[in-house]
């Protein structure tokens, strides 16, 4: 049974998880987003991504009964395959935005902090309840979350394991824009198309100049955007964008 989706409209890919009815994340549905990670990546006609899991739920959490026969050493056999099918989404060297609706915990919670972008929905609820199991995230909760929203925040939500709302997940930084529910996936979708109609490589250089600089010391991270600005003054990109302000003005430019 096919767990996740992908399909390309307009330059967007969309990854669509169907597990009902929570789209829990079993082993399956794991390596299946690892795959088509990679597949986004290499498709020239994907320029960027949405994450969905349809108008109900974007993700409940992990398969709770999977990982309730597994013990200490198949754990440690399969918890870093499930990092890496998180990681591999957060790499995807193009725009990912997650249309986030219903429940998004634990994994799915997981799932969404890989996104470059997350557009909730107004009765949206997201969290890091694993404590509750006994547990802590082991998806990338501890190192993402915090990354995003702030160590304090995010010892808040995964030390008490609760669940917030839309608005204060907006308030706190977890989601960056909430719409009515029916309008998630058409405004992540929207988001998504316009910047697949900008400079792919500038946008590469730009989504892992963040990223890596993230990751490292301040003089480690200018040095990566001094590496990637003048690469990009090798790009036909670079040129037509130049080229289009000199003659035109900003921002009509118009990419291949």
């Amino acid at each position: 049974m096919t767990t996740v989706h992908l399909e390309v409209a307009d330059g967007v890919g969309t990854i669509r998880l169907d597990r009902p009815p929570m789209n829990a994340l079993d082993i399956e549905l794991q390596d299946r987003l690892k795959d088509l990670a990679a597949d986004v990546t290499d498709r020239d006609d994907v320029r960027a991504v949405v994450l969905y899991g349809g108008e109900k739920v974007f993700a409940a959490g992990a398969d709770i009964k999977e990982m309730q026969d597994m013990d200490h050493t198949a754990m440690v056999l399969r918890s870093r395959a499930l990092q890496d099918s998180f990681t591999a989404i957060a790499r995807i060297p193009k725009p990912v935005v997650a249309a986030v609706t219903g429940y998004a915990l634990g994994g799915g919670c997981e799932l969404a902090l890989c996104a470059d972008f997350r557009i909730a929905a107004d009765n949206a609820k997201l969290g890091q309840p694993e404590i509750l199991l006994g547990l802590i995230p082991g998806a990338g909760g501890t190192q993402r979350l915090p990354r995003l929203i702030g160590p304090s925040k995010a010892k808040d939500l995964i030390f008490t394991g609760r669940q917030v709302k839309a608005a204060e997940a907006l308030a706190i930084g977890l989601v960056d824009r909430v719409v009515p529910a029916a309008e998630v996936y058409t405004e992540a979708h929207a988001w998504a198309a316009r910047l697949a109609k900008g400079p792919a490589l500038a946008l590469r250089a730009a989504k892992e100049a963040v990223d890596q600089g993230l990751e490292a010391d301040i003089d480690t991270g200018l040095a990566v955007e001094r590496t990637w600005f003048a690469g990009l003054f090798a790009t036909e990109d670079r040129e037509r964008g130049m080229r289009s302000f000199v003659q035109d003005g900003p921002g009509k430019a118009k990419f291949l």
